[in-house]
């Protein structure tokens, strides 16, 4: 009987050394890069967050692919930006049973003043960090009613993270104050920055309202070159995940100096410039005004 009963004891004090393999984290989707790096520093140490889109996707035209549709699967929650931005998204959904959080519920839009998209809301909100002060509420809502084990986390993690994000909202109203009043105008590809030239008392000029599949219409670059050359602007700028072609045109025809590359639909891979969506608007602040005063930044 003596060595069934060790046996027995042996198997039992090796059990009790090996852990139990811990349970997998709840799974978040957020549909670009962007709104994930958000939802990740609410999320903590506590939910896998990842982005439907690579860095550097076009979001607004995206195609989801038979792989995304099987994360979403698998997914406890889905996040979008909303506003129009994903065209794609009601569709991808059809099929996805995991519940979904918008997170710009509760932003005042601006409203698109041009073209086809006139009258539309700008979906570009999270371009003022105080309105992503709002998305934050609504994740912290959302991950406690997903994991209310951890609801308290969720909540001091969104509160620290609103602190980073007024702190970088008063960084960008100074830098940006700095441009002379002959140089308060941004002009982009893009109309993507209604929210921080609201914010930051800038002209907002573009080439066309939302990213589409068609290329700019020679009026769109017709009228940025004569608003260039009316106002005299020193530089122009092209978003990341747009061809700069056209503006290129407009500086061409202008003499206007292309002041760089600026980050709206896409972060940067982690060794690239915009690595996080704080690094995101502190570098598209600097670039703007280096170029504007003829800096070097």
């Amino acid at each position: 009987m003596l060595v069934p009963l060790v046996a027995v004891l042996l198997a039992a004090l090796a059990g009790c050394g090996t852990p139990a393999p811990e349970k997998e984290r709840p799974l978040v989707l957020a549909t670009f890069t962007v709104i994930a790096d958000i939802a990740r520093n609410v999320a903590g140490e506590h939910l896998d967050v990842e982005s439907i889109t690579k860095v550097g996707a076009e979001i607004h035209g995206y195609e989801p692919t038979p792989g995304d549709l099987r994360r979403a699967a698998g997914a406890d929650l889905i996040i979008d930006n909303g506003l129009g931005l994903e065209a794609w998204f009601e569709q991808f959904l059809q099929d996805v049973d995991a519940p979904r959080v918008t997170v710009s519920d509760g932003v005042e839009p601006i409203d698109i003043a041009a073209d086809a998209y006139a009258g539309r809301p700008n979906p570009h909100a999270w371009m003022s960090p105080l309105n992503v002060e709002i998305y934050v509420d609504n994740l912290v809502a959302a991950f406690s009613e997903l994991d209310p084990q951890h609801a308290a986390d969720y909540a001091a993690n969104g509160e620290a993270y609103a602190g980073e994000l007024r702190t970088v909202h008063d960084e960008l109203v100074a830098d940006l104050h700095t441009l002379p009043a002959d140089a308060r105008a941004l002009v982009t590809c893009e109309g993507a920055f209604s929210y921080l030239t609201r914010d930051t008392g800038l002209t907002e000029i573009y080439i066309w309202p939302v990213n589409a599949e068609q290329q700019a219409t020679p009026q769109q670059i017709a009228g940025v070159i004569d608003a260039v050359e009316a106002d005299d602007i020193p530089a122009v700028f092209c978003e990341s995940t747009v061809s700069d072609r056209p503006m290129q045109q407009v500086v061409e025809a202008t003499g206007a100096a292309y002041g760089g590359v600026l980050y709206v639909d896409s972060l940067s891979e982690a060794d690239g410039p915009v690595p996080t969506y704080l690094d995101l608007l502190r570098y598209n602040a600097r670039t703007i005004t280096a170029a504007l005063t003829g800096s070097d930044g």
